[in-house]
């Protein structure tokens, strides 16, 4: 059971999300969460990479879960993007 503050799979609190909100509102809201950490990770594996002596297996770490989290965005954004046949 996932409590009012423990974030769930995509890092979304359940207060940051409005009981009105619909299904297109909440992946939207998650989207701008995940490409924001995406960021976050970039600047992190930047900053380590430049520091002299920077963990190699940090860096490592950080760029496979910069990875997964790509994944979600992909995914959400497929989720969000209407199938257009033409």
């Amino acid at each position: 059971m996932v409590g009012l503050s423990d974030p769930n799979d995509d890092g979304v609190m359940a207060q940051d999300i409005p009981k009105t909100m619909n299904h297109e509102e909440v992946l939207s809201l998650k989207l701008q969460v995940l490409k924001r950490e995406h960021r976050d990770l970039d600047e992190a594996i930047q900053a380590l990479s430049e520091k002299p002596g920077g963990d190699p297996l940090t860096i490592r770490r950080l760029k496979k879960q910069k990875l997964v989290l790509k994944d979600k965005i992909a995914r959400i954004e497929d989720e969000l993007t209407p199938d257009i046949i033409a």
